[in-house]
């Protein structure tokens, strides 16, 4: 299985990038060998707007960077999506990132990773309507990280026993769902 964890912020001094990598270095510690993880960063991919002339739904995809960007979600058999909560919902750019396909999503299990104010639990409510809209299949595996404030006073984000018990649960609902 080819697990892909998309980081949902593009800011300076971003959370969601330290997030990514524990989770990441967490996941690989499980020791299952049919999973590959991958971190992909928006911020890398820096994908423009979204204004082509076709619908993403259509599968018309008339953008060089669309179409790339359809060619490595399409690699992906499930999703680990982290959002920081901003003005009670999730970020533009992870907002953008999955408005720029259609097909590529579907039929594939997600997870989400959630912080800020109200832990992130906004975001993550709103990335789940949009998720099910384009054909994720929710998993109901949802972090969300308290006290982010407090706790990202350093260059690496450390989880705490209630989120690495959380990103398991979560991690083993992807593998069911992934039928691994």
């Amino acid at each position: 299985m080819k697990l892909y964890i998309v980081v949902g912020s593009v800011r300076e001094g971003r959370t969601a990038i330290k997030i990514a990598r524990w989770a990441e270095k967490t996941i690989k510690s499980f020791e299952y060998s049919t999973v590959q993880t991958e971190i992909i960063d928006l911020k890398e991919w820096n994908l423009p707007i979204f204004a082509g002339a076709h619908p993403p739904l259509s599968g018309i995809y008339d953008q060089p960077k669309q179409q790339e960007w359809a060619d490595k979600i399409a690699e992906a058999d499930a999703f680990i999506f982290i959002s920081p909560e901003y003005n009670h919902g999730y970020s533009p750019a992870l907002k953008n990132a999955l408005d720029y396909l259609g097909k590529e999503w579907q039929a594939k299990p997600a997870a989400y990773i959630g912080y800020g104010s109200t832990n992130g639990s906004r975001a993550v409510d709103q990335l789940r309507q949009v998720g099910t809209q384009l054909g994720l299949i929710d998993s109901n595996a949802i972090i969300e990280i308290r006290d982010i404030f407090s706790r990202n006073q350093t260059e690496e984000f450390e989880g705490n026993s209630f989120d690495e018990k959380a990103l398991k649960a979560a991690f083993d609902k992807l593998i069911q769902y992934g039928n691994v």
